[in-house]
């Protein structure tokens, strides 16, 4: 059966905005936010300069674009994966599989977050923070669902989560697909070494598989003071 033209003709522009957007992760990666240009964006992409205007205002959209799909792909992923988890254990394994998977898939995407995570302003920047701050509450409750179960140790939950977010974040400065592991043996080690730390002696986090199985950041510092 055929699909209907009209779908597909609403389609193109956010499919062509995608293509921009990937072009612009690639040259801040490059260049660096501030050093990149729109022309640069221009003669990546292929797309015209009066064409980009059509899409975006300013250079800090592109930003604001890459940084709020990002983050709201990333925390929409994990909100459903999380509906079929029977425990905090469980829970706190899915969500370093998803991230992990996610940023080894988009390891530009990672690199602009981190290293841009300053450069967004004004509202921009608030809205990306909200979405932040909704995936650090995630993961916060997971670990507080740890704690009140007897699971985990009575550790500072704010500073287990963000040592955890470290731990993740951190991968994309090291990580060469073709020497290491990739998302589910990577997320089975770090799982494991973050378990291990803040279980309070119940079981053996090392030998039991890490892999999610409900359906299949911040910057590398994660700078406390905007969480």
């Amino acid at each position: 059966m055929n699909m209907p033209k009209a779908p597909l003709r609403q389609r193109e522009p956010q499919e062509k905005l995608q293509v921009i957007l990937r072009h612009a992760a690639q040259i801040f990666c490059n260049k660096g936010y501030e050093g990149a240009s729109i022309r640069d964006i221009s003669r990546s992409s292929g797309v015209s300069l009066a064409g980009l205007y059509y899409y975006i205002k300013s250079k800090q959209e592109l930003l604001y674009l890459i940084q709020i799909h990002t983050f709201k792909t990333i925390v929409s992923r994990l909100e459903q994966e999380l509906s079929g988890a029977s425990g905090p254990v469980e829970k706190l394994r899915i969500l370093v599989h998803n991230h992990l998977d996610y940023f080894l898939q988009h390891p530009l995407e990672m690199k602009v977050l981190a290293h841009e995570d300053e450069a967004l302003e004004g509202v921009f920047r608030k809205e990306v923070l909200e979405v932040k701050r909704r995936y650090v509450k995630i993961a916060l409750g997971i670990f507080e669902e740890m704690r009140r179960s007897g699971v985990a140790r009575q550790l500072n939950p704010r500073v287990a989560v963000l040592t955890l977010f470290g731990m993740m974040n951190w991968t994309y400065t090291w990580h060469r697909p073709e020497l290491d592991p990739q998302a589910d043996a990577l997320a089975e080690t770090i799982a494991g070494m973050f378990l291990h730390g803040v279980m309070n002696g119940h079981g053996n986090a090392s030998t039991r598989s890490l892999r999610p199985t409900a359906p299949t950041l911040r910057n590398r510092r994660v700078r406390a003071d905007n969480l």
